[in-house]
């Protein structure tokens, strides 16, 4: 196994959120599957699990009440098939199947209601290129520049976003422009399976190794537009990456780990063209990820991210922790 294939291993990128932030995460894992060679094909598959069962306003956790009994569990498996149409380009199909499960409750015009279930099914399919600006390969050192840019379509059910929309135009009607009308921190956007709107991707990766050590760095960015009944999901950019070493190092089998600190920062949304206030956040993740090769035609990884610090806008339900694992197969 090259310098370069084994260096190529360690590209990864954390989730931030679990239903958007993730359409180049999964993509990273098949790039590496892809061992940087030419003409192949490669096949994803990803897992991703974030409990949302923290309350906090306005960054701040909110001290033990009747909102505790809210939540939302997000699990979302990628499935991304690639081709490595050179050993500079290659393009992915990144397929998200989602399963949320959530309670939470409800204010509208009779009163306080509670909500309880799951929504399933297809997200919003991306469609993503990488192409590989800089590389340099020598005996003991390997370092690389990758640029990444797709997009994002419509696929997943937006009905959630809809029920949004007019939930907040009934209540205004009731309350007024501009009070807060949200009791619970899961709302309805947040059980969406899609936005409804096209969304743009782009994302910047470095990486080096020398000898057994290796560090990289990630950068992403979510260009959003208007969605389903005008609703306007913030733009959303992401930096990540950090230090790890080789455990094993041979030409068949290779192991590493790596520490990963992660900052995000999601914009409010917009509806009814002013903003929603229980929307935004900006967070800090610290963790580590494990990551493996076998042979030249397998690879997986799997990690954990602990939040250091969420400054929410409104009232929100975060995240507690993020596990995060896929394995990556080379045809």
């Amino acid at each position: 196994m090259s310098a370069r294939a084994l260096f190529l291993f360690s590209l990864l990128l954390v989730a931030i959120d679990g239903t958007r932030a993730c359409d180049l995460c999964a993509v990273y894992n098949a790039d590496a599957a892809a061992n940087g060679s030419g003409k192949s094909l490669s096949f994803t598959i990803s897992e991703q699990f974030i409990p949302y069962r923290t309350v906090q306003m306005d960054g701040e956790e909110l001290p033990p009440s009747i909102l505790d009994r809210t939540f939302l569990d997000s699990s979302i498996t990628h499935l991304v098939p690639s081709w490595n149409i050179s050993e500079k380009l290659s393009l992915s199909l990144n397929v998200p199947i989602v399963l949320k499960k959530f309670y939470r409750y409800q204010l509208t015009g009779t009163g306080i209601l509670t909500e309880a279930g799951r929504e399933d099914g297809l997200g919003d399919i991306s469609l993503i290129g990488r192409y590989r600006v800089f590389e340099l390969t020598q005996s003991k050192m390997a370092c690389s520049v990758n640029l990444l840019a797709g997009a994002k379509f419509p696929t997943g059910n937006a009905e959630r976003i809809e029920e949004e929309v007019d939930s907040t135009r009934a209540l205004d009607a009731i309350y007024g422009v501009g009070h807060q009308h949200s009791i619970s921190g899961v709302h309805s956007r947040d059980l969406a399976l899609g936005s409804g709107s096209y969304d743009a991707v782009a994302g910047v990766t470095a990486n080096v190794r020398w000898s057994r050590f290796l560090a990289n760095a990630q950068f992403q960015y979510y260009l959003r537009t208007r969605g389903e009944s005008g609703y306007r999901i913030g733009d959303e950019w992401m930096v990540s990456g950090g230090p790890g070493g080789y455990l094993v190092l041979d030409d068949s089998f290779t192991l590493s780990l790596q520490a990963l600190a992660t900052y995000n920062t999601m914009n409010p949304d917009t509806v009814l063209g002013r903003e929603n206030r229980n929307t935004g956040m900006a967070a800090t993740y610290l963790g580590p990820q494990i990551n493996l090769t076998i042979g030249e035609h397998f690879s997986a990884n799997a990690g954990v991210d602990i939040p250091m610090q969420i400054d929410n806008q409104g009232l929100q339900n975060v995240p507690d922790y993020r596990i995060h694992a896929g394995v990556s197969f080379r045809f």
